[in-house]
């Protein structure tokens, strides 16, 4: 997916997750959701921005139909990304909800920047912490990411199964899913093809949902 620009849509979207960010995950799996919008700001900001200036420059697009244009493609890559990822099952899971995420955190930054809020911003990562509702509020959020680069070196403890174990705990946590059963169904290689691709398009839709009312009022 990388830095999207109107020819760049089609990019395979996992692909862009950037490998330093997966060792950031691994290494310190209890605040990966700080992790991934910390990621997420650096490489979507810039690309929200263009994204939306092009657009504007183009087609003189208003807030919300970019952010309905947002909506959808973002919505196509996610199903396309749950199928993709549904092949492998449990095997594959982890890569499918940091997939999913990195699709859907990209998705609140270009729908930001759809509506005129600088993609830029310090207060978007935060952001985007509320909308997958882990804080209830930006300062409490912003301050959980201003704390991850304090104490990083306090990296989690454990043999490598534990930490996948608290990793997808975290993942699923900020998917808005309150146990490892809701994801059950993600487990059996193929039939979760099927399930990743449906799952993934609804919340990403919800996801979009929240920001639209969010960010456009």
């Amino acid at each position: 997916m990388g830095s999207l620009s109107p020819v760049t849509e089609t990019t395979e979207p996992r692909a862009a997750v950037p490998e330093g960010l997966w060792a950031k995950l691994r290494a310190d799996p209890v605040r990966a959701p700080e992790h991934i919008a910390l990621a997420a700001s650096e490489k979507h900001g810039p690309a929200a921005d263009a994204w939306a200036a092009e657009k504007r420059r183009r087609f003189r697009h208003e807030g919300r139909e970019l952010a309905e244009m947002a909506k959808r493609r973002h919505a196509t890559l996610a199903r396309l990304e749950g199928a993709v990822t549904g092949v492998g099952g449990i095997v594959t899971l982890l890569p499918d909800m940091v997939g999913l995420i990195w699709i859907q955190s990209r998705l609140v930054f270009f729908i930001a920047a759809a509506y005129g809020f600088d993609p830029r911003d310090p207060m978007r990562p935060a952001e985007l912490l509320v909308l997958t509702e882990l804080y209830p509020d930006v300062q409490t959020a912003r301050a959980a990411l201003d704390g991850v680069g304090k104490t990083i070196a306090e990296s989690y403890i454990g043999s490598k199964l534990e930490r996948e174990e608290v990793l997808a705990v975290r993942l699923a946590r900020m998917l808005g899913r309150r146990g490892i059963r809701r994801l059950a169904g993600r487990f059996v290689p193929f039939a979760a093809i099927v399930f990743n691709a449906v799952s993934n398009e609804r919340t990403t839709r919800q996801l979009a949902d929240r920001a639209i009312r969010f960010y456009g009022g």
